[in-house]
Formats: structure tokens, C-alpha cells, sequence
């Protein structure tokens, strides 16, 4: 055998060992919200100061696969569970979702939305632990999208763009999907 096939079958050796691993590693969901967000804790993972602050913003344009639910809405559910296990103070974190494009309408109500929205529930928990979702006017305006559409407690605002000038005026990072 030369030198390089076996370097090739100890690398794949190790992937293989590696995918076996991460079959056994635990995610589940909570400490915050409960029925969304699954994370796993790491293990040997650098420790964050329990009094760190996060002013967060996603982006968000793609819509929930075949009427599921939205998994970037999600993501701000997993941020917010992730540090709260490792020890953040939940009241350190405060996050935005500004949404535009096709996911405008996975923020709408069942009447807009033409069915149960899946994405109603999870939405509505986030708020309940401080997480805003805005929704970027031109985008509903060019999906006929108003106001009175949008889920409870969801915002209107002129522009993605602005929206997120305006959150990183108040401190908020982006957080790259």
C-alpha cells in the first residue's frame, strides 16, 4: 500500500468515526423555549461570561419548506436556547428577525397565510421572550401584504434596509446564516 492510500484510508477512517460521534451527540430543546430550538451542549466548548450581552439581528428571505415551519425562525429559538444553557442571562439577549422577500408571508395570519399558519406558535413564544419580528414594507407591499395580515406583535417597517440600519445604530450585530 503507498503512503498516500493509506493517509487517504486513515482520513476516511476518521470521517467515518467522526459522523459515528456526532450520531450520539444529544440536542434537545429549552432551557428557554421549550418546543423549539434544539442545541446541543459542547463539550470542551469556551466558556461565555454569564454576564454577556448579545443584540443580535438575522436575516431572513426563504420561506418554510412545504408548509413547516420557517428553520431560520427557528435559529433565533436555538441562539436563545444555546446561551441560556451555557449560562447568558436571558435578559442579556435581545434579538431581531427582520424578514423580507417570499418569507414575508410566513408571518402572516391564517387568513393571509390561507391556513393555519405553522409558524404562528413558535412566533409567538419568541415574543414572549423579547424577540421582534420585522417585516420589510416592500416586500409585503410587492406580495400585498399590509398590516392587518401580519401575526400579532409583528412590525412593519419602511425597508429591510432600514431596518437593519436601525438596529445596528442600536447596537445590534447581523448574524450570518
Amino acid at each position: 500500500m503507498t503512503s498516500r492510500c493509506i493517509a487517504v484510508t486513515i482520513a476516511l477512517c476518521c470521517f467515518i468515526a467522526g459522523l459515528a460521534k456526532a450520531a450520539e451527540v444529544d440536542f434537545s430543546t429549552g432551557p428557554l423555549i421549550t418546543e423549539y430550538g434544539p442545541v446541543a451542549i459542547v463539550p470542551g466548548a469556551k466558556q461565555i461570561p454569564a454576564d454577556t450581552r448579545f443584540a443580535v439581528a438575522f436575516d431572513v428571505t426563504a420561506r418554510g419548506k412545504d408548509d413547516g415551519i420557517n428553520r431560520r425562525f427557528e435559529s433565533a429559538a436555538r441562539f436563545l436556547n444555546m446561551h441560556a444553557a451555557v449560562g447568558v442571562d436571558p435578559k442579556n439577549m435581545t434579538l431581531a428577525v427582520v424578514v423580507h422577500g417570499p418569507a414575508v408571508l410566513d408571518l402572516t395570519s391564517a387568513g393571509r397565510y390561507g391556513a393555519t399558519n405553522p409558524n404562528a406558535d413558535m412566533i409567538s413564544q419568541l415574543q414572549a421572550h423579547g424577540v421582534r419580528f420585522v417585516v420589510c414594507g416592500q416586500s409585503a407591499s410587492y406580495q400585498d401584504v399590509t398590516v392587518d395580515d401580519l401575526l400579532p406583535g409583528v412590525e412593519m417597517a419602511v425597508s429591510a434596509m432600514t431596518a437593519h440600519a436601525l438596529l445596528q445604530q442600536q447596537g445590534y450585530t447581523l448574524n450570518p446564516f
